[in-house]
């Protein structure tokens, strides 16, 4: 889809369909509605009055304009309630049009920046909530299917606004919201490859050209590579796999100084079968998306890169498959990681925690001031928070309540989970210096406190995305299949940080 920003009158372009908005409780149509209004010759007054559009949240009436405006239809998207409004809930009206659009056969649509100037959202905001609404809610993978589309795809979508002071204004919240959406579905690509397409070295490919589209740096480590460094915690996952590892290091490189402000680390399981702990057969397709952090990290440090913040940001992906072998790791084996630490395996389909505890202390011996990483790692996450909230668990209060902010800037939801020490104790090996699996009590907890004796005293914060990373049903931006979460989040963060 090609987006552009113009100064017009909405009323006034040719077009396949314009978006108007009206709140629920409005009392009488002013703007842009109240001038559509009139050259419909009051049609949308009338249906107003006579019940059919209420303005609720997410509510589309769609009007044809019979030759009364150049444009063929009118789509009227509810917005709820005025004082209720967030640049969130725009992307979802936004993203459900544009799909409902898309259905009756449309191709091209204009639309303003709806809700600008209300409950404190900024033209910008706005601006880069429609782009992000537009870009995530019609987003499609069909890589893999030969068939013709039900539906054809819009192919242009015209952010308007009648004030030609306003442009520079509407560019830059164009150009923000592109970024941040194009991103997102990059990860959504890559979760939704199967596995026999999106292997590490596919990862590797994928990270190669990033960084050569966007200016990154790029070191790629093989297996010998990894065994020269001591990796013996991801090279143990690697095992009963034919595919090679890959251990992905990304750089962009923003900032005065030589130093790492902020490590981003990625899960990169291309396959999770469970290993010799081997996971049930039902639903097992779905472990195609084990390796969601470490898309999600890479395409945060794209877009990064394409945003051009003062900032130095690490993206570390440890990619291999995790597959059953006469080679493959076995429970009761032990472990030694990179950092001299002895792991006794209890369950080889604990892997992922295994592959980030090198990654985390590859990412302290340069130093990093922040670190953060993302994976898909617990089914007890998803007890705990279900498929609405990520779960946050980290040792740096300050970080954690930024992360928090990022994400509800970016709508998507994460919670503060404790850390405790005395959820340690489950982790105590008695022939080990620790063992990967802590019981079923508190799952999530103990995997992330596995995880923090390899992130040491460096603020660090774990994002828990096993119930977020994936989705069976369309709702508002989010389509079935790969979230694409927390790319929105992560990128929000380093911005935040760079100022």
């Amino acid at each position: 889809m090609e987006i552009k920003v113009i100064v017009d009158d909405i009323t006034k372009i040719k077009t396949g369909a314009i978006i108007v908005n009206f709140f629920e409780g409005m009392e009488r149509l002013d703007g842009d509605i109240a001038t559509t209004d009139k050259a419909l010759d009051g049609a949308i007054s009338q249906l107003i009055s006579q019940g059919e559009i209420k303005g609720k949240l997410n509510e589309i009436t769609i009007i044809h304009s019979l030759g009364k405006l150049p444009a063929a239809r009118v789509a009227i998207a509810g917005l709820g309630k005025q004082q209720e409004l967030s640049q969130d809930k725009v992307r979802g009206v936004v993203a459900e049009t544009c799909r409902l659009l898309r259905q009756k056969g449309v191709n091209s649509i204009a639309t303003i920046a709806q809700g600008a100037g209300i409950a404190g959202i900024s033209l910008e905001s706005a601006t880069q909530a429609v782009t992000e609404g537009a870009l995530l809610g019609v987003y499609s993978f069909r890589r893999h299917i030969t068939k013709e589309a039900e539906y054809g795809e819009i192919k242009q979508l015209t952010i308007v606004d009648a004030d030609e002071a306003n442009l520079p204004i509407l560019e830059q919240g164009y150009h923000k919201g592109k970024v941040l959406a194009e991103a997102t579905n990059l990860a959504r690509d890559m979760v939704n490859e199967p596995a026999n397409y999106m292997t590490p070295n596919q990862m590797a490919e994928t990270a190669k050209r990033l960084a050569e589209t966007y200016g990154l740096e790029l070191s790629v480590f093989e297996r010998e590579q990894m065994q020269e460094l001591g990796m013996g915690a991801l090279l143990g996952v690697t095992r009963g796999s034919r595919q090679p590892p890959k251990f992905i290091v990304l750089h962009y490189r923003g900032g005065d100084s030589t130093e790492i402000d902020v490590a981003l680390v990625g899960k990169g399981i291309t396959f999770d079968s469970g290993g010799i702990s081997i996971k049930p057969s039902a639903k097992m397709d779905e472990m195609k998306g084990d390796m969601a952090g470490g898309a999600a990290v890479m395409a945060a440090i794209s877009a990064i890169a394409q945003l051009k913040p003062k900032i130095n940001v690490m993206a570390i992906i440890p990619a291999t498959e995790n597959l059953p072998s006469e080679n493959a790791l076995k429970p009761g084996d032990i472990l030694t990681a990179m950092s001299g630490k002895t792991i006794e395996i209890i369950s080889t389909d604990a892997e992922g925690r295994l592959i980030l505890a090198d990654a985390l202390d590859y990412v302290r011996k340069f130093g990093a001031k922040f670190m953060i990483d993302v994976a898909t790692l617990t089914g007890a996450c998803v007890i705990a928070l279900g498929k609405v909230c990520t779960g946050a668990f980290g040792n740096n209060q300050e970080l954690i309540d930024r992360i928090i902010a990022a994400g509800t800037e970016a709508g998507e939801l994460i919670w503060q989970m404790p850390m405790y020490d005395q959820y340690k104790e489950q982790n105590k090996s008695d022939v080990a210096d620790i063992k990967n699996v802590g019981g079923r009590e508190g799952g999530a907890i103990t995997a992330a406190q596995f995880l923090s004796e390899f992130a040491g005293d460096t603020p660090w914060v774990h994002l828990d995305i096993a119930g977020t990373s994936m989705t069976d049903k369309e709702k508002n931006y989010l389509v079935k299949g790969a979230t694409g979460v927390p790319v929105r989040t992560l990128v929000n963060l380093v911005l935040s940080l760079a100022k």
